[in-house]
């Protein structure tokens, strides 16, 4: 059945994931910044400001996506995409930076959740919905495949400059293609909601609705496990650079070329490798939902957050690919529980409202978020990235343990 399902619209979404992930940068932001001059804790403030950034446009944009259309708030967000990358491009001072960071997060405000929406939206009214975890599982390996590619040709660009900096001018292109793909979107898509009187539906109705999701127990149980695991994979995740420099460092290739040669088309191809196997764990999500989603959910908390501390661990004691190989495991279950949240989260909600409430869970996402970077940068500055490691794992782990077990158990 769900071959049959696999027609045009099935594609663009899948190019959409792809293209939205050749962000070339992402392989080296944190080795970008560090030649930029900036300390741990200076990337730690610039994380904090893209995050309180998406922050205080995240309700709102979802909520203008849902009133008025998905595919024109998607539009604007790639424009200030475009404009964060040339500024990235352009400058190398930290006030430029957190201007274009502010930009970054706007953009990635009025970007998330407005894609699965559409996604959910699309399969509702193909009564294609029980379909929607494999559906979405395999538009997001798309995008993992994107980050794959992503990762070699930037790494590509670094050993032919020589230089981080070009590859936010080479991230537009994919940029600019993917806004003209949103475009090309069926006008159903941009799916602004009708009332009878042939009016848009209002803010105060769509907000309205909103409160009235979110006082549901069991919908917020699911936006706040969601929220907390993301954002503490997305703060830690570019830590991963200066492990991987330490890696690379100990191989014994292309020695006779400049480290930052070396390091460049090496790192590449470690996110090339890292990628390949998200995009599979996003696959293999569809396989996972059949067992017991509750108990899944839980249990992939743990070992994320184990994993961490593992990783931390590893690093103090300079087993620089022990600690590698168990960080990688922390990419792995981001990409095992996105697509089965997403689905959980869906079946609990009236459609008409799905990106305003995605836009929640990516606020209480980003809140964590700030905290998590300040933390990172922090622990970073001062004790060292493997200490960083284990003591917001930790942290996080037993937060875990003691706030979420019986809820997400449900004994």
């Amino acid at each position: 059945m769900f071959k049959r399902i696999k027609n045009r619209q099935y594609y663009k979404f899948c190019w959409y994931g792809f293209l939205k992930n050749l962000r070339l940068f992402d392989a080296f932001f944190i080795l970008f910044l560090l030649e930029k001059g900036l300390s741990y804790s200076e990337i730690g403030i610039l994380y904090a400001i893209r995050e309180i950034s998406i922050n205080l446009f995240e309700i709102p944009s979802g909520v203008v996506a849902d009133t008025y259309g998905r595919k024109n708030a998607l539009v604007f967000s790639f424009v200030l995409y475009i404009f964060s990358f040339l500024i990235f491009y352009l400058s190398a001072n930290f006030w430029f930076f957190s201007v274009a960071f502010i930009l970054y997060g706007m953009a990635d405000a009025f970007r998330s959740g407005t894609h699965k929406g559409m996604i959910m939206h699309y399969l509702k009214n193909r009564n294609w919905d029980n379909h929607k975890v494999t559906y979405y599982g395999h538009t997001r390996a798309c995008s993992q495949r994107g980050s794959a590619i992503a990762s070699l040709v930037a790494g590509g660009i670094v050993f032919y400059y020589g230089s981080y900096h070009y590859i936010f001018l080479f991230s537009i292109i994919p940029y600019l293609i993917n806004l003209l793909l949103v475009l090309s979107y069926p006008k159903e898509l941009n799916s602004l909601p009708i009332v009878t009187n042939r009016k848009r539906i209002s803010y105060l109705e769509t907000w309205k609705t909103l409160f009235y999701v979110l006082k549901q127990v069991r919908v917020l149980q699911i936006v706040n496990v969601a929220a907390l695991f993301t954002a503490y994979q997305k703060s830690i995740k570019d830590y991963i650079q200066p492990l991987m420099l330490q890696v690379v460092l100990m191989i014994p290739l292309l020695n006779t070329y400049s480290i930052d040669k070396k390091k460049g088309l090496l790192i590449g191809v470690f996110y090339f490798i890292i990628y390949l196997l998200t995009a599979k764990a996003s696959q293999f999500s569809g396989k996972i939902a059949k067992n017991n989603v509750r108990k899944t959910i839980y249990r992939t908390m743990l070992i994320g957050f184990s994993s961490g501390i593992l990783s931390g661990v590893f690093y103090l004691n300079k087993l620089w690919v022990f600690s590698l190989l168990v960080f990688v495991n922390v990419y792995l279950i981001e990409n095992i529980r996105k697509p089965i949240l997403t689905g959980a989260l869906v079946d609990e909600i009236p459609p008409k409202i799905v990106t305003s409430v995605l836009s929640v869970q990516s606020l209480l996402r980003t809140i964590f978020s700030v905290i998590l970077v300040l933390l990172l940068g922090f622990f970073s500055q001062y004790f060292g990235i493997g200490m960083a490691f284990l003591l917001v794992s930790l942290l996080l782990l037993l937060i875990t343990l003691f706030t979420n077990r019986t809820q997400i158990n449900g004994s």
